[in-house]
């Protein structure tokens, strides 16, 4: 990180961040290609949990190669400035790196939905076989992740 002094280090104020952010952007890569998703997602046990349909851009490409980047970020703040160049913008954030994979054990599942809907909810949600059966749930092993505010 360029400005050492805006780094986050502390593991529970980064763990903040990502339980009060409502939107996770994963950024993943085909050939050469980026591209960036915003995703619904839980954090549990050191991994971020999303949910998806079982065809689609997204998931042709995780097939392909699992590698994501994150991000969330939250309280935001414009800080207006005497001039253009003097304004500023505020900001907790987190970036990341991780290995996607692709859960299949319908117990393994529930866990990743209960951590999103908890995410949202703060509570959890039977979930019906059938509906397991149907959805995609995608683990984001975290390899690593570092946190940066601004104005804070």
């Amino acid at each position: 990180m360029r400005r050492r002094v805006k780094e986050i280090t502390d593991q529970a104020q980064i763990k903040d961040i990502l339980n009060r952010a409502s939107v996770c952007r994963i950024a993943l890569c085909d050939n050469n290609v980026p591209y960036i998703v915003p995703v619904n997602f839980g954090y549990a046990g050191d991994c971020l949990y999303i949910h998806c349909a079982s065809e689609g851009r997204k998931v042709d490409i995780l097939r392909r190669n699992p590698k994501v980047c994150f991000e969330v970020d939250i309280d935001h703040a414009l800080v207006a400035g005497a001039t253009p160049c003097s304004y500023t913008f505020n900001y907790r954030s987190v970036i990341g790196f991780g290995i996607a994979v692709f859960v299949e054990n319908a117990a393994k599942k529930r866990k990743g939905l209960d951590a999103i809907v908890k995410h949202y909810s703060g509570g959890h949600s039977p979930y019906f076989d059938d509906a397991l059966a149907k959805v995609t749930i995608l683990k984001i092993e975290v390899e690593s992740m570092t946190g940066k505010e601004s104005g804070y």
